[in-house]
């Protein structure tokens, strides 16, 4: 087979067409979105995630199979199915209005390859192992280490230690080295930007057999995992909310009782809202070994990534993170806001849209002030930030009005306006 050609494409405002809605199609998706591509994805169902970016009006969605015509106007195809016959009237297709195609089934039969990336800051690596998935995604976690140590990728470096080029790395390594198994990492991915995950969340996400991931975990991490890891959309399991996590723990366990490295990757932090310490109780009781990696959360970093300290000298020496998801007159509820309306620190609410005209009157009705300063910050950290300032009176109205939705993080307090100009 004759090299392939490196190239970059600039697909900002270039139609791409993705056919397929699953897994496969689930990692490719935030790259090409991050590029800006005008996406078409055609496809009869959809997973959880990908339903998200349809929701926010990231891509266009046509729910039913593939049919010729999609391809007109397109500049790139990406075939994400397993069907052989499938993928194959897809490269026809492309073939006769002489687009690229992305094969997931064959890549022998595609006309273009998706190589191993990592991305620092304005740096963009890709790597093409010659048709050895895992030889290329060896080459690129050593250069992603280069980089995130600061050195020249041209410096001296060991390469793939204790393994040929392309092994498989099964189980990873303990932190006091040799090899492991059966073991579970709680792994926090930060607020939305992939490059907030923590040096040891990725070293370890890098070394998984399977990976359990949220919804809100950035899509450009699940677009690096080696190609033979198992990805379980845990938004995707069915029943509710106590059910669903019941599954997600028998998932976790039972991979790693299999023999299985297990990444649980969550949003933000573990622990911070994040029903963590329930999977570790599941994993303690079945006798699994867990490392627990915390991530930067939402709660603080969204306010930053909008100019909002939550503490400041001489305006808030406390903030106070709670949830929304319960409305204040809920038997449900274990939040104070009585107490919570006579602090005069910051007060962080996370999962609290649905809720957030309850809140507010709650708030109110209980002393504070309806001046309070009160902002909202919609996918802080991420391409699709919003944020409104207003006050606690206005805030529920304003952001009806605005249009905004989750996730988000709403912030009231005197810090709301502490570094506005």
């Amino acid at each position: 087979m004759s090299s392939p050609y490196p190239l970059g494409l600039r697909l900002a405002g270039r139609r791409v067409v993705v056919v397929g809605g699953g897994v496969v199609a689930t990692r490719r998706m935030p790259a090409l979105l991050d590029a800006g591509a005008d996406v078409l994805l055609v496809s009869p169902e959809l997973t959880p995630a990908l339903r998200a970016h349809v929701d926010a009006g990231r891509l266009r969605w046509e729910p039913r199979r593939f049919a010729p015509g999609d391809l007109d106007g397109a500049w790139l195809v990406q075939a994400a199915i397993d069907d052989p016959v499938a993928a194959a009237a897809v490269s026809e297709a492309a073939a006769e209005r002489r687009i690229f195609c992305v094969r997931a089934d064959d890549r022998v039969a595609a006309t273009a390859w998706t190589p191993a990336v990592t991305r620092h800051g304005p740096v963009t690596v890709a790597v093409l192992g010659g048709g050895d998935p895992l030889r290329a995604m060896s080459v690129r976690d050593a250069v992603r280490v280069l980089l995130s140590a600061g050195r020249s990728p041209g410096a001296t470096a060991p390469v793939a230690q204790g393994a040929p080029a392309g092994a498989p790395r099964r189980g990873g390594a303990v932190e006091g080295g040799g090899p492991a198994a059966g073991r579970v990492a709680l792994v926090g991915a930060g607020p939305g930007d992939p490059e907030l995950i923590t040096v040891k969340g990725w070293r370890l996400l890098t070394e998984a057999d399977v990976v359990v991931a949220d919804r809100l975990v950035p899509g450009l991490l699940l677009d690096e995992l080696r190609s033979d890891v198992e990805l379980v959309d845990a938004s995707k399991i069915p029943y509710g909310p106590s059910r669903a996590q019941e599954e997600i723990n028998r998932i976790i366990v039972d991979r790693a009782l299999a023999g299985a490295f297990v990444v649980r990757l969550k949003g933000g932090d573990p622990y911070v809202f994040g029903r963590g310490g329930e999977e570790l109780l599941a994993c303690a009781a079945a006798g699994v070994p867990v490392t627990v990696v915390p991530g930067v959360t939402s709660s603080i970093a969204a306010p930053a990534a909008a100019g909002i300290p939550v503490t400041h000298r001489a305006v808030a020496h406390e903030f106070t993170v709670v949830s929304g998801h319960v409305a204040p007159d809920s038997p449900a509820s274990l939040v104070r806001w009585e107490a919570l309306a006579g602090l005069r620190g910051t007060l962080v609410i996370l999962m609290g849209l649905k809720n957030l005209a309850a809140i507010t009157e709650a708030l109110i009705a209980h002393g504070r002030p309806a001046r309070t300063p009160a902002a909202v910050v919609q996918e802080g950290t991420t391409g699709g930030q919003r944020s409104l300032r207003s006050t606690l009176g206005a805030v529920a109205a304003d952001v009806v009005a605005a249009g905004l939705r989750p996730p988000a993080v709403v912030v009231v307090g005197d810090v709301v306006g502490t570094l506005d100009g």
